[in-house]
C-alpha cells in the first residue's frame, strides 16, 4: 500500500501486516515516505534482489518492521538482513518446486512465503496448488498467497486444519479497487471470516 488516506483506512481492519512494494517493476511501487499513523500492523518491505545497502536505506526511511524478498536472494544476504529486520523468504512454487531448497535458508529468516510461480516475481495475481505443502519439510511458519480472494475462505479452512505452520495469508490484487488501493470493506469481510475459522 502507499496512498496515506487508503492506510487510515486499513488502520481500522487492523491486519497484522502491511506490505509495501519497492520493486521498480510493479504498478505498486511505493517512492515517497508515508508516516505512520499509529498503525495497528507491521510494515512490510518487499524487495526483488535489491542490493543490500538500498534495502538497509529503505528500512529507516520508510519504517519497515520486516523484510520480504522476492527474488533469488543468497542465504547469505538473508543472513545479513536477518540481522537487521526479521526476513520473509519467498518462493515461487510450481509442480516442479522442490523444498529441498529451504534448507539452506533454515538458519537465516523468520518465515517463508510461497506464491505462485509466473512470468513476474509476484503479483502474478494466480493461485498455486495448495496440496503441493504437503511435501512441507520446515517447521518454520509460513506465508501463503497468489491471488487469494474472498471465495478462498473453504480452501484457507481445509490449510488450517492440516497442521501445517501456516503464519498469515498474503493479499492483494483481489481485494483492490486500483494497483495500491485495497477495498476496505472487502477486506474486513475477508478478515472476520478468516478469524471465525
Amino acid at each position: 500500500m502507499r496512498e496515506p488516506q487508503n492506510i487510515r483506512g486499513l488502520c481500522q481492519v487492523a491486519p497484522d501486516y502491511m506490505g509495501m512494494i519497492f520493486w521498480p517493476g510493479s504498478s505498486r511501487y511505493l517512492i515517497e515516505p508515508v508516516a505512520r499513523q499509529n498503525e495497528p500492523f507491521q510494515r512490510v518491505g518487499v524487495f526483488v534482489d535489491a542490493p543490500v545497502d538500498e534495502i538497509i536505506a529503505a528500512i529507516e526511511k520508510h519504517q519497515l518492521d520486516l523484510l520480504q524478498l522476492h527474488g533469488a536472494e543468497t542465504p547469505t544476504i538473508c543472513g545479513t538482513l536477518n540481522a537487521i529486520r526479521p526476513v520473509i523468504k519467498a518462493f515461487a512454487v510450481d509442480p516442479t518446486f522442490d523444498f529441498e531448497q529451504l534448507h539452506a535458508f533454515e538458519n537465516v529468516c523468520d518465515y517463508y512465503l510461497f506464491d505462485t510461480k509466473g512470468p513476474l516475481p509476484g503479483g502474478n495475481g494466480q493461485g498455486f496448488d495448495w496440496t503441493l505443502l504437503q511435501d512441507y519439510p520446515s517447521a518454520k511458519p509460513f506465508f501463503i498467497s497468489g491471488g487469494i480472494g474472498p471465495e478462498a475462505i473453504d480452501a484457507i479452512r481445509t490449510l488450517i486444519k492440516s497442521g501445517l505452520p501456516l503464519h498469515a495469508i498474503d493479499v492483494n490484487s483481489k481485494f483492490e479497487t486500483e494497483p495500491a488501493v485495497k477495498n476496505l470493506k472487502l477486506l474486513q469481510s475477508f478478515k472476520t471470516a478468516c478469524d471465525a475459522i
